[in-house]
């Protein structure tokens, strides 16, 4: 999943919460709220369960959250770390004798139905089990590739690195659209289209356009370190940071590295 943050929100807080055991709850600064799956220290049986939070009943997304890597300065080189996956813990959703959902770490009793809560990622490239080999998966050749060969060299940006990040975003299906609401080829949130003057996010001429113009802001932002625009790119500037590098959620090591592999493959033409 991409969240896009607006020039004019960048520096702006997030709010985060705790609303169940390994489930975190950000409202981001455009109003959107987004749900994680977080590392826990405890063993899964030791957990208590969670407090009771009214939530509204859109679909979570899922970037689990590993303790902060050490601070480094960062390069353009692929990145060559094991991605580690969070611990597997079961949480579950039900609605109580109240109305209010509620996520928590053991099956409610009182006969109460519930669901195993699943957040699963939304961009193609971001789920860190993926059984893709990202060194022989197939390219995407010739897709769009007037509309990205234009606003790439408009935009000072590499051709390969916008395929990749298309490739990693929404697999190049002009209709993908996530379960926070991001739209089309590279997945551009409806308040960051609407700050881009992208009207119609699923045309791809106008997705790729805004999507470019964004990922050159970052790169600018960066000082050309793709590593670091890209992971903006998937977590937001946000995170970048309070990391003070690539955030240490898995699914984002996981999308900086599979971007990497993508915009080497593009760039060489296999």
């Amino acid at each position: 999943m991409l969240l896009l943050v607006s020039a004019t929100a960048l520096s702006a807080a997030e709010r985060r919460s705790i609303i169940a055991p390994g489930v975190e709850k950000i409202i981001h600064a455009n109003g959107t709220v987004e749900y994680r799956q977080v590392a826990i220290p405890e063993p899964a049986g030791e957990t208590a369960a969670a407090t009771a939070m009214a939530v509204p009943a859109a679909a979570p997304g899922n970037l689990p959250e590993a303790p902060p890597a050490a601070s480094a300065k960062t390069t353009s080189q692929p990145v060559t770390q094991a991605v580690v996956p969070a611990p597997q813990l079961k949480i579950y959703k039900f609605r109580d004798k109240n109305g209010v959902v509620t996520y928590q770490s053991r099956a409610p009793g009182g006969g109460l139905a519930y669901t195993e809560f699943k957040p699963r990622p939304d961009c193609f490239a971001c789920a860190t089990g993926s059984g893709v080999n990202w060194e022989t998966t197939p390219l995407f050749a010739g897709r769009y590739e007037q509309e990205i060969l234009h606003h790439a060299n408009l935009h000072g940006i590499s051709p390969a690195l916008v395929k990749a990040v298309i490739h990693a975003e929404s697999a190049f299906n002009p209709q993908a659209r996530s379960r926070v609401g991001a739209q089309g080829l590279m997945q551009l949130m409806p308040a960051t289209a609407a700050e881009l003057g992208v009207a119609s996010p699923f045309d791809p001429a106008q997705n790729i356009d805004g999507g470019v113009r964004y990922l050159a802001m970052l790169m600018k932002m960066y000082n050309q370190d793709v590593r670091l625009a890209t992971a903006a790119y998937n977590a937001g500037p946000g995170a970048v940071r309070r990391y003070n590098g690539v955030p240490a959620y898995p699914e984002t090591r996981a999308y900086v590295q599979r971007v990497a592999i993508l915009e080497r493959r593009y760039r060489q033409g296999n």
